[in-house]
């Protein structure tokens, strides 16, 4: 009997299996099922990440609208941080993705060496700089004095500890282009397990731990990262992974390294063009005080919660591309991403109506603060209104990334969010008198074009054609 004639396995068995992780080849398995298989890993990975900053905003929600705000700036700056991350793990996740599709693990495992020395020799002045300018930047931003004077400590470990936060990002995309999606779910359900317990502890002064305030959140999301990261490259030299690397791919590789930097030079640059908008977004709804501040960072903590699980399968869908164009089957790689599109626009579709429907209460699990709730609840509707056309949007972006075309989603992260969002936040909340309001309609308006002017480029079908 064939391989092909054997039942398929039950939707139960294949949840199971996804979550135990694989032995799947991707380039040959039913498209759905390879979704199924890499997406449910993905998607749960991703929740871990968005629990994070749920975390984190839940308990300091309790010490006031400051710290709420400081938090909220913070993440403004780290935004910058994250783009790196994600861009130098773009490039990183493309290359991966083709030397397994060409099935060279030697190939692959020099990469993933590769791209963790350049994200360490990249991280380590950022860190100090952190440290350094941490008052500085918050003030920049806009911070209240009470923000400045006393919320820097927070913001100084979190910029200090960017090393551990690009090499979680880093070393994840490296699971998650080789199709070791499993491995990148524990990572993180480790990391995040340490940060729910010691979150509490650290803010509120539990037991024998000390009442940091604002800080302790910092302290605890640094600490549960830096595990998940000691796990990750123990699972690297363990090899019994799809990546093994030993001690002969410990080395220098230029043409290597080469390639990574045109690869994630675009890619930083794309994801730093995204999320520098959102910093100058965070500026213009600063204008509006504090409350506004917080009843921003609050209603987006809520929709990131729903937008990293569709990065999930944003991610499968370009671990399909990369897989499928190295084992020379575009076509195969097309329709893993118009799938996978569909799905999510199912899911996504799903939770936007649950946030319009359910605004009120949620937003009411984090802050009394009337003022500040309102902003919240107005920030979460009016976003949530354009997430069928996000769910797919992230999809195609993702996709021309793991085809290795770096270059085609910088330019719509350029028109569509310094061309069209920034300037018409600005026009909305200020001469036209929106508040606050005037920044959520933007966000909207942005993200739904960005996705039309993606589908139109990926129905062009020029990714098929990169080499990387």
């Amino acid at each position: 009997m064939s391989a092909h004639d054997n039942p398929a396995p039950s939707l139960w068995a294949s949840l199971k299996e996804a979550v135990r992780g694989t032995e799947q080849d991707f380039t040959e398995a039913p498209v759905g099922r390879a979704i199924l298989l890499l997406s449910v890993p993905m998607v749960l990975e991703m929740v871990m990440e968005s629990i994070f900053a749920i975390v984190d905003v839940f308990f300091v929600s309790r010490l006031g609208a400051e710290a709420i705000a400081t938090v909220g700036l913070t993440e403004s700056i780290l935004a910058l941080l994250y783009a790196l991350a994600m861009g130098l793990s773009i490039g990183a996740m493309a290359l991966i993705a083709r030397r397994t599709g060409e099935k060279d693990p030697d190939a692959a495992a020099s990469v993933a060496v590769q791209a963790i020395g350049l994200g360490l020799l990249v991280s380590l002045p950022l860190a100090v700089a952190g440290v350094v300018f941490a008052q500085p930047l918050l003030s920049m931003l806009g911070g209240s004095p009470w923000v400045v004077e006393h919320g820097f400590r927070y913001t100084q470990i979190l910029l200090g500890g960017n090393v551990i936060i690009l090499l979680l990002f880093l070393i994840n995309a490296i699971f998650r282009g080789a199709g070791d999606a499993a491995v990148a779910m524990r990572v993180l359900w480790i990391a995040n397990s340490i940060n729910i317990v010691l979150c509490p502890c650290f803010v509120l002064g539990l037991g024998p731990f000390p009442e940091l305030g604002v800080v302790g959140a910092a302290t605890a999301t640094t600490l549960g990262r830096g595990v998940g990261v000691c796990y990750q490259l123990y699972r690297l030299v363990r090899g019994t992974g799809r990546v093994a690397v030993r001690r002969e791919h410990l080395r220098f590789e230029p043409a290597t390294m080469l390639v990574m930097l045109r690869l994630s030079g675009s890619a930083i640059l794309q994801m730093l063009i995204g999320t520098a908008s959102w910093t100058v977004l965070v500026r213009i709804v600063a204008a509006s005080g504090s409350a506004a501040v917080a009843g921003y960072t609050i209603g987006m903590r809520i929709i990131l919660f729903a937008l990293l699980p569709s990065w999930g399968m944003s991610n499968a869908a370009a671990t399909l591309v990369g897989q499928n164009l190295g084992a020379r089957k575009p076509e195969r790689a097309e329709q893993a991403v118009w799938r996978a599109g569909f799905y999510n626009m199912v899911f996504l579709g799903t939770v936007g109506l649950g946030f319009i429907l359910f605004a009120q209460p949620l937003i009411a699990t984090f802050t009394n603060d009337p003022q500040v709730a309102a902003i919240a609840v107005r920030c979460l509707r009016i976003v949530s209104a354009g997430f069928l056309f996000y769910a797919y949007g992230m999809v195609l972006t993702q996709a021309l990334n793991g085809a290795g075309d770096t270059t085609t989603p910088t330019l719509l992260n350029l028109a569509c969010f310094w061309g069209l969002e920034l300037p018409l936040a600005w026009l909305l909340t200020g001469p036209l008198g929106l508040g606050p309001t005037g920044a959520f309609v933007s966000i909207a308006i942005a993200f739904s074009v960005f996705a039309l002017l993606g589908a139109w480029v990926f129905h062009l079908g020029r990714w098929k054609l990169r080499q990387v």
